[in-house]
């Protein structure tokens, strides 16, 4: 809760240095994340992305809500890459004109999993290219994470499964 109340007072996070946008776009399974509300009790996250001719990241949102065979829920958005942030920060568009804080701060080498988070420390997500990751590389990005300065009892496992 203390790292919480002083995120003020922390440093920017420092993103990744690049991003491939063609190697980034296409699905990302939400492993963990401090969820917003609209995520709360969300099963088989997965969130899209597709690169727009006008530069933009068309953004899917999708998940079944409060269980495995809950109603399906899509939430669309726009991404907009920040010039000179090595396409690694993008302001995320729900609700014009409104860009919210999206920093890829963590990107596996071969893009295979990654970490998306904020100024604020507020939300983060794991995600990966898989349904599931190895429980070692699952404590390594946990501790990444509070490493930024976010209260880590606050990450949720998101439950997957995609038989």
């Amino acid at each position: 809760m203390l790292l919480s109340a002083c995120a003020g007072n922390l440093p920017d996070l420092k993103t990744v240095e690049h991003v491939e946008l063609g190697r980034f776009m296409g699905d990302w399974y939400v492993i963990a994340n401090i969820p917003t509300f609209i995520e709360g009790g969300a099963h088989n996250a997965v969130e899209n992305y597709a690169l727009n001719e006008d530069g933009s990241i068309a953004t899917t949102f999708s998940y079944r809500a409060d269980s495995f065979q809950g109603p399906e829920k899509t939430y669309t958005a726009r991404g907009f890459v920040r010039e000179e942030s090595g396409n690694a920060t993008w302001g995320m568009q729900f609700i014009w004109p409104i860009r919210a804080d999206y920093r890829i701060v963590y990107l596996a080498p071969d893009y295979s999993q990654t970490i998306i988070a904020r100024n604020r420390r507020d939300y983060v997500w794991i995600m990966a290219r898989t349904p599931e990751i190895p429980d070692a590389d699952y404590r390594q990005l946990v501790r990444r994470i509070a490493e930024m300065g976010y209260d880590t009892s606050l990450l949720r496992r998101v439950p997957q499964q995609w038989n």
